[in-house]
């Protein structure tokens, strides 16, 4: 059957079973006949309008119709991709992400006005007719037929309603979306048939806002509430005449009427809007008089989507939620689908990120480091007891660009998009738990010297490390008899590489390990216990492993929660776009080791921070503190690492170049080193950011208020509720110290 002759017959169809003509629409068409009995001639009559181009081949029209019946019609509208959203702790947004820009709206929450434009430039007749208008299509075929092509529409509000979902489900594949635009015969059949069936199932109120939800309104606004922010920074509820008539006018071709770039012939459209609008008498001819007379009245927002949209440091902390909403089998079975819920999934996705911790740290990296800087330096802030990632900051932008970074300092371990750092002497509190555990008391004493051998060793597979010379300390003069805490205090290598092996390498691994620095895997089937990415040596009490800021930290937050270690934790909650509540990784906490050896710990670790320790000279935050410095080999990295009962923070400064070199006589900021050291690099930048973070926090000792339910943890900015927990018996309270404390001697802590 020729093209046009099977469209006329199932026009024909369509008109007088679900277009429903009045005879006034009849006769003004030209069929001077009653509706009673017209079935009977219609199919003669809309060919004969058509007549040199597809003539009576002798089908009839009840053929026609039941091919026409045999076409699908169980269209089902595709859940339309939204904008996603992150926010923060408080409600505030860090970031919408979208393959497409939209926020679907109720109807009652589009201005009438919108409603109005939208039909009478479109679809005047939009509540009288059914899925088919007979006047306009008729005239469509007329021109159609003259010119031998489908030139001209003629489709109604649902029609067109109908186009959109096929372009929608073509998503983001550009040969689909040009496939479901074009204008054929087919795809007119097509279209109607489903236009039937919808006309069948919905309202036309229904129809009409899943219109305006849908339809595209150009510079990457989808939907009528996307464009109204677009264009006239408004909701779709606020729209007035000349912004609604101004959008309705966009439905037609968004790209040759679009305001920004082709303002003029925006200006044409709109009037001619407002002119029909004034025609079907919606508004007074005078008043769309003056409505034409002025301006576009643009107050125009730039599409903002994405990460990099967000502040500084919060850009990081949305790419993290990415990374883990992509990664983890709870969003979806596989990885395109959990991209496609991510980008098109309209999620609300509320996380654990505390805005004024963020802003304190934020200002505390930038103050100190700067982008164009050589090395640049990260630090994350966890809440001891839950888990929850309160704040994640670094020194470069999220972004490209120069100066610029798009890889995150502080968790790229975690995601397996890097190495982290090794992370020096911060490892030597993981060490003393694991020492403590085993039972050897803080007053276990070495002799030791400046210069030591490793000794022989066995790690966790059953291999052994015979004894070998390398391990001495930072200074000459750093030699004696020392016990656990002035040990600490002053960083000694030679008396931890001892305890080290007094305590059981393996039994540092497994403290690591369960301090989240490790993880079993049959790699090697004759090594079923081999532990990674933890290399098993003797030097790994002084940080020969590479680990992010957002590990240390949480490693130390266990020690600040009782040896209470939690997972780190950033997503609250994600609800969908229909409302619904998603399943999110749950808050993952367990005792790793007694409260007696964490606070024991909290002892060891405040002594660093007290007169004559090596970080001393960071001074009093103003809090109740403790933690550790380091420093790696040849000064490439240096760490503080630090907490409070209510916040744990880990600092690390970095050469970024490639290969990487020493941080000695390098610039940072405003202040010149002449020496890398974590006390004088790291510490300072902790030291702002922790103050700003814990300003109006209460003072709690280390070895007051145990967690107990990490679920039932409150918001990031209070200070963690008590439990019913007891603490250990060492009675911990750290000694005071001066804001400036100084101290005879600060040897270097190495490799």
């Amino acid at each position: 059957m020729d093209k046009w002759q099977q469209l006329s017959h199932i026009l024909t169809y369509g008109f007088f079973m679900v277009a429903k003509p009045s005879p006034a629409a009849l006769r003004k068409v030209g069929l001077g006949v009653r509706l009673l009995g017209a079935s009977v001639l219609a199919g003669g009559l809309v060919a004969g309008l058509c007549g040199p181009l597809v003539g009576v081949l002798g089908l009839s029209a009840k053929s026609a119709a039941e091919d026409f019946n045999k076409l699908p019609d169980d269209l089902v509208a595709p859940v339309l991709a939204q904008a996603s959203t992150v926010y923060d702790a408080s409600g505030g947004v860090i970031a919408s992400v979208y393959s497409r820009d939209r926020t679907v709206v109720q109807l009652n929450q589009i201005a009438p006005i919108m409603r109005s434009a939208l039909i009478d430039i479109e679809d005047h007749r939009f509540y009288q007719h059914g899925a088919v208008d007979l006047e306009g299509t008729l005239r469509a075929l007329t021109t159609n037929a003259g010119s031998g092509a489908v030139s001209q529409g003629g489709s109604t509000l649902t029609q067109q309603y109908v186009k959109n979902i096929f372009v929608e489900e073509a998503g983001d594949d550009q040969a689909r979306v040009l496939e479901a635009q074009r204008q054929t015969a087919g795809r007119k059949i097509k279209e109607l048939r489903y236009a039937i069936k919808l006309e069948e199932n919905l309202s036309k109120d229904q129809i009409l806002a899943d219109y305006l939800n849908i339809t595209y309104f150009g510079e990457q606004a989808y939907g009528v509430e996307a464009a109204a922010e677009r264009y006239f920074s408004v909701h779709a509820d606020q729209l007035t005449t000349p912004q609604a008539a101004l959008l309705a006018g966009l439905v037609q071709s968004p790209s040759a009427y679009d305001p920004i770039a082709s303002p003029g012939l925006a200006l044409q459209r709109r009037n001619r809007v407002l002119a029909a609008m004034a025609g079907y008498g919606t508004i007074p001819r005078a008043q769309a008089a003056a409505y034409q007379a002025s301006g576009l009245g643009l107050k125009a927002s730039a599409p903002q989507e994405g990460c990099i949209t967000a502040h500084q440091g919060e850009a990081f902390f949305c790419d993290y939620i990415e990374h883990v909403i992509v990664q983890d089998p709870q969003f979806g079975p596989t990885v395109a689908a959990r991209e496609a819920l991510w980008n098109r999934g309209g999620l609300q996705i509320h996380t654990t990120l505390d805005p004024k911790s963020e802003e304190a740290a934020n200002a505390s990296v930038t103050q100190h480091v700067y982008p164009t800087d050589r090395a640049a330096t990260a630090i994350t802030m966890i809440q001891p007891g839950t888990g929850m990632v309160l704040a994640m900051a670094q020194s470069r932008p999220y972004g490209s660009g120069p100066s610029q970074t798009d890889l995150n300092y502080n968790t790229d371990r975690l995601m397996g998009g890097g190495s982290g750092f090794p992370t020096g002497s911060t490892f030597k509190a993981v060490t003393a738990a694991a020492a403590l555990e085993a039972g050897i008391p803080m007053s276990y004493t070495v002799n030791a010297p400046y210069q030591a051998d490793y000794p022989r060793m066995t790690d966790c597979t059953g291999a052994v490390h015979p004894q070998t010379p390398g391990d001495q300390n930072d200074s000459p003069d750093l030699q004696g008899s020392f016990n656990m805490k002035t040990a600490m205090a002053m960083s000694v290598n030679t008396y931890f590489v001892p305890l080290e092996a007094k305590a059981g390498l393996c039994n540092v691994v497994h403290m690591a390990q369960k301090l989240g620095l490790g993880y079993q895997a049959a790699l090697d089937p004759g090594h079923p216990d081999q532990l990674y990415p933890l290399q098993q040596v003797q030097s790994l009490t002084l940080g020969v492993n590479s680990y992010t800021p957002m590990q240390i930290a949480d490693v130390y937050a266990t020690f600040a929660a009782d040896g209470l270690y939690c997972k780190p934790m950033v997503i609250t909650s994600v609800n969908d776009s229909a409302g619904r509540t998603l399943s999110v990784p749950k808050s993952q906490c367990g005792q790793v080791m007694s409260p007696t050896t964490a606070e024991s710990v909290n002892t060891l670790l405040a002594s660093v921070v007290a007169d004559g320790g090596t970080a001393s000279s960071i001074g009093d935050i103003g809090w109740q503190d403790a933690g550790k410095t380091g420093t790696t080999n040849n000064s490439r990295q240096v760490w503080f690492t630090g907490y409070t009962k209510q916040i744990a923070a880990s600092t690390v400064v970095s050469d970024t170049a490639a290969p990487l070199g020493s941080l000695d006589g390098v610039t940072l900021g405003p202040t010149y080193f002449p020496a890398a050291f974590g006390y004088s690099m790291a510490g300072p930048i902790w030291a702002q950011a922790m103050t700003g973070a814990m300003s109006g926090l209460p003072q709690t000792a280390l070895d007051e208020t145990p967690f107990t339910d990490p679920s039932a943890s409150p918001s990031p900015s209070a200070s963690p509720s008590s439990g019913s927990a007891t603490t250990g018996t060492t009675g911990y309270r750290k000694p005071g110290h001066s804001p400036h404390g100084s101290r005879p001697r600060r040897p270097r802590t190495t490799a």
